[in-house]
């Protein structure tokens, strides 16, 4: 490490200077948002310039980082940060631009959420890229209930409901979300939208954190978001859109099968923010399916 910028090793500063034509007179670590082990520096450059880079930790955030730079690289909109520049390698550096004077939420106000909305339909529209893969072949397309069918322990120890609410609950849970055909579709999907993953400049949206990035049924990114909006302060879920209920279950049992799992070693607040998201899902999966408030 270069013992002037205790967060950048001399390779990277050198990298950075190629990249971006400056070299890199201070680094700071950012731990504030994200949860992967992922290393965010902002980091600042003798010509006065900023820059915010991701630098891969390991094999799978390098892999992670090189989906994200393909998506950067691909996708245009007023959604997208500028991507300023990449370098591949054992772990790649992805440099984008400096949002942090921008607003990251929360609090929330209602133009903010009609932002969101409009970046949203603004990606949906977009043309997929080559290599895109559909959402019907990831995670989002296994019921998690099916997995909380199998075990409900880690489920109910999070307190959310009792286990006789869980037994009379699940046949709908399953059957709602057991059919993942209801994720196919031709839009692009960004597939984490929270607001770790946003933020707002000039009143509109931009949308960071591509790596989950996939083709499928445009309103699953909004049921995605709606449980950490309405978590931080934001309105309910139904205020804000009308969804089927197969994308609310789904989204439900994604979190359900996961918040009570243990903690994840190099990433140690994502069961923290799926509780979060889980207690506002929770009811609302019962209200769309018009079971009994989970008890």
């Amino acid at each position: 490490m270069n013992p002037t910028l205790p967060h950048l090793s001399n390779d990277d500063a050198r990298r950075l200077h190629g990249l971006l034509g400056a070299r890199p007179v201070h680094a700071h670590r950012l731990t504030e948002r994200g949860y992967s082990n992922v290393h965010r520096l902002l980091v600042r450059l003798d010509d006065g310039r900023s820059a915010f880079v991701k630098r891969a930790a390991d094999t799978q955030t390098a892999g992670w980082l090189r989906d994200e730079h393909r998506a950067y690289a691909e996708l245009g909109g007023s959604f997208m940060p500028r991507l300023l520049g990449w370098a591949d390698g054992e772990h790649p550096l992805l440099v984008l631009e400096d949002l942090s004077s921008c607003h990251w939420p929360p609090p929330w106000s209602s133009h903010q959420v009609g932002a969101v909305l409009d970046s949203l339909a603004e990606l949906a529209a977009c043309r997929p890229f080559p290599g895109l893969g559909k959402v019907t072949g990831t995670v989002h397309a296994q019921s998690g209930w099916t997995e909380v069918a199998r075990d409900p322990a880690p489920f109910l120890a999070l307190g959310l409901c009792s286990p006789g609410w869980l037994d009379r609950a699940l046949p709908a849970l399953l059957d709602a979300s057991g059919d993942a055909t209801c994720l196919d579709g031709d839009a692009v999907l960004h597939l984490d939208v929270r607001s770790d993953n946003l933020c707002f400049r000039d009143g509109r949206a931009l949308l960071v954190d591509w790596n989950l990035a996939a083709v499928g049924e445009a309103r699953y990114d909004i049921a995605f978001w709606l449980p950490s909006l309405h978590a931080e302060g934001g309105p309910p879920p139904e205020s804000v859109a009308l969804l089927p209920p197969e994308h609310v279950a789904l989204v439900a049992g994604f979190f359900a099968c996961r918040a009570g799992l243990p903690v994840i070693r190099v990433a140690p607040r994502v069961r923290d923010v799926q509780l979060s998201q889980l207690r506002t899902a929770l009811p609302w999966c019962a209200r769309v399916l018009g079971l009994p408030e989970p008890g």
